[in-house]
């Protein structure tokens, strides 16, 4: 039989985190973000889940192509925009949108030649300091744009650096309505952490009074169950359910006494007697190498802990106050939600105990790993 271990992708909770978005964002359009290979779900795994979005937004050109062949034919977006001026016949051709963010893509836009004008999203460095025009650099660039023929509609993006905490985004909204309030175009403001504590308030556009929303959202990482602003709150206060269960199986037991150790480095010392399973997932599954005793983990529902060093085929979980019952067979699941109990263990516990965010746990499963999409 394979190795137990499996990687669930829930279309329904995928359906559930894209409806939480309109919820917060009634008269807005959705992106769903798909980057990162659906943020490590499979971008054909996700789809069926993620297809009643308005459009899909992502980096990479292979995953853009991914996406038409399912049949897609709406709005796609390149988030970082193109890397190199034979990107852009791609966009012609796939009839993909692009963000424009430095003079270089400007360059190659301007020498692009196409019979199809292309939608660009002109994006404003309001504070981020990653990617963008400058406040003071950002008009000339939209009048350059506008003055193309190879561009056909020009919308205003900007990414905010702080949605997620206590600074807030007033500085960067403040910067983005200085420099873009008579400008026409479509706006997209907001990422997962935005929409969750932001969307309602007001932002003036065009002259008129809106909301942060704006016409596009771009939902990320909540639309795969995690809360961006772990752990001030969590998954289940902003109603969102986990797209990806990570489950596996007891394969051995061990019954310890006080003074025995476990694992590489003998990490961790039984204080008492204990009885000890072995579980068949892994660093080389993806699972946190970092992630210390403590991590929380679920054994037939039932919460306890990892115990010991992370191995690369194997994690030690502490069995000592579950039914002496409970050994070679177990359920087991590392995160997400127990189809045989219900119990749900958030990918953000898991992740802070092992100092991390859920981005990096969902993006990490590895390919040995098999998937199922239900």
């Amino acid at each position: 039989m394979p190795r137990p271990i499996l990687a669930t992708v829930h279309s329904a909770a995928l359906r559930h985190n894209l409806n939480q978005a309109r919820l917060r964002a009634p008269d807005a359009k959705v992106w769903a973000v798909v980057k990162a290979n659906a943020y490590g779900h499979g971008i054909e795994r996700a789809f069926e889940g993620l297809r009643s979005a308005d459009g899909f937004a992502m980096l990479d050109f292979d995953e853009a192509q991914r996406i038409r062949a399912l049949d897609w034919r709406g709005p796609i977006l390149m988030l970082e925009g193109v890397f190199e001026p034979r990107d852009l016949e791609l966009c012609s051709r796939l009839g993909l949108w692009h963000t424009v963010h430095c003079t270089e893509q400007l360059d190659w836009l301007a020498a692009h030649k196409t019979q199809a004008p292309h939608r660009v999203f002109l994006k404003l460095n309001s504070g981020m300091n990653r990617l963008g025009f400058a406040p003071t650099a950002f008009r000339a660039a939209w009048a350059r744009l506008n003055a193309l023929p190879q561009v056909e509609e020009i919308s205003l993006m900007t990414h905010f650096s702080d949605a997620d905490g206590p600074r807030g985004i007033a500085h960067q909204v403040a910067a983005f309505e200085t420099v873009t309030a008579d400008l026409p175009g479509e706006r997209t403001l907001c990422n997962s952490a935005a929409i969750l504590r932001h969307a309602g308030s007001p932002l003036r556009g065009e002259g008129a009074v809106t909301t942060l929303a704006a016409d596009w959202v771009r939902e990320g990482i909540a639309l795969y169950g995690s809360a961006p602003d772990h752990p001030e709150n969590t998954a289940a206060t902003w109603g969102l359910t986990s797209a990806m269960t990570l489950s596996t199986r007891v394969i051995g037991v061990q019954s310890l006494q006080a003074g025995d150790t476990v694992g590489y480095g003998s990490a961790f010392t039984a204080d008492g007697p204990m009885r000890v399973g072995v579980i068949a997932c892994g660093y080389a599954d993806g699972y946190p190498r970092h992630a210390p005793t403590g991590t929380p983990v679920l054994i037939n529902g039932i919460r306890t802990r990892i115990v010991g060093r992370v191995s690369m085929d194997m994690v030690t979980v502490d069995l000592t106050h579950l039914d002496a019952s409970v050994g070679v067979g177990a359920e087991v699941i590392c995160w997400g939600e127990s189809p045989s109990t219900g119990a749900v263990l958030p990918v953000d516990e898991v992740a802070e105990a092992a100092g991390t965010i859920a981005y990096e746990l969902l993006c990490a499963v590895a390919q040995r790993v098999p998937f199922l999409v239900v």
